[in-house]
């Protein structure tokens, strides 16, 4: 359907959706879109469309999508406040932490730093330490990007290292977590970087949470933690934070809280991102090292089980689905996109649904299976 959505409103898209904008201006998360361009928004996602121009849109809405407007700007005064004070640091290399709850707008707002950055010609790199939710990498791993352009999703980031936890929650492999993101942070440094924007998972809440957080705030030393608060669930994790620069942001008011099937459905689109095209490969015993979680040895794992493929430099390669262990011929049966030969696979503590053999073949296929046209 075409829509005119006037100057000083806000177009709210929740997808499945796509969204053309046929003439006008306006802004995504501090991306200014050109006329011409379509905006594929998966399920579960929501986009702010903060118009500058009166604008002509033409929206492609899926199953249980919507579209409507609203008027004024959903970008808080807050994240421009920050963005502004990010960018008057002085020295190079700055690591900026992202802290709140689930469903806060934590990527949201790293969305919207990155684009202000970017638009200031600034080398911009986004470590994403969510393995739940993981835009960047597959889910189960913490991984980062460069990011060369602005974006409206960071889903679209090629990863350019991952490391493989193998759990969707760092409560359950606190240690591993921590040692994956400060392996990812110390790669980011290595290279020629301005800014290194941290994203992090939702679990802030209870005493084991401060003290997660506190440690990987210990080992990521950033110069500035923002702060996502909605009402008080972050005050014990900032006072346990009080030797770090810290600003309190809000949280939009249009922040779209989603039920555990959605988070299931876009978790599912992780996987299914990293295994596009996948065949089932025969991988010799003989010649592979074998990383196993303690509740998962690899005589007791099961079809379905996730896995972490690396190469013999440790470079992250992708990740697989275990179909058949063959003990008689020593041979791994898996399912992956991964044309190299890992020499080392790790096994993960998820075990994956039978119905993910079913492998789109592009992202927009993805999004938008249910789409109807109004």
């Amino acid at each position: 359907m075409n829509r005119m959505v006037e100057s000083g409103k806000t177009l709210l898209v929740d997808g499945p959706a796509s969204v053309l904008v046929v003439s006008g201006r306006v802004e995504v998360f501090g991306f200014s879109v050109k006329d011409a361009s379509r905006i594929v928004i998966r399920e579960g996602k929501r986009l702010p469309f903060a118009v500058l121009e009166t604008t002509n849109f033409d929206i492609s809405l899926g199953e249980n999508a919507s579209a409507e407007e609203i008027d004024g700007n959903t970008v808080p005064q807050s994240w421009i406040e920050s963005s502004d004070m990010l960018r008057a640091f002085q020295k190079k290399q700055v690591i900026a932490m992202v802290l709140g709850k689930i469903d806060s707008g934590k990527t949201s707002f790293c969305t919207y730093l990155i684009n202000r950055l970017i638009s200031e010609k600034q080398k911009v790199a986004i470590l994403d330490g969510d393995l739940g939710q993981s835009d960047i990498g597959p889910p189960c791993t913490v991984a980062y990007a460069f990011v060369a352009k602005p974006v409206t999703d960071l889903y679209r980031l090629k990863a350019e290292n991952a490391f493989f936890v193998g759990v969707t929650s760092p409560s359950e492999q606190v240690n591993k977590t921590i040692k994956g993101i400060a392996l990812m942070k110390a790669e980011i440094l290595d290279k020629a970087t301005d800014f290194v924007v941290v994203n992090t998972d939702g679990w802030v809440e209870g005493e084991e949470a401060v003290k997660y957080k506190s440690r990987l705030a210990e080992e990521l030393n950033p110069d500035v933690i923002f702060c996502i608060q909605q009402k008080d669930e972050l005050t014990p994790l900032l006072v346990a934070l009080e030797k770090f620069i810290k600003t309190t942001i809000d949280s939009p008011l249009t922040a779209k809280q989603r039920s555990r099937e959605k988070r299931r459905k876009l978790r599912e689109l992780g996987y299914i991102k990293y295994l596009k095209d996948a065949k089932v490969k025969f991988l010799s015993l003989k010649l592979l090292t074998i990383e196993e979680q303690s509740v998962a040895p690899i005589r007791q794992a099961e079809e379905g089980l996730l896995l972490g493929l690396y190469d013999s430099q440790r470079k992250f390669l992708g990740i697989g689905i275990l179909r058949e262990v063959d003990y008689v011929r020593k041979i791994l049966k898996v399912l992956t996109s991964v044309s190299a030969k890992p020499s080392s696979i790790v096994l993960g503590k998820v075990r994956l649904d039978e119905n993910l053999k079913e492998i789109p073949t592009s992202l927009e296929e993805a999004v938008m299976t249910t789409q109807a046209k109004v």
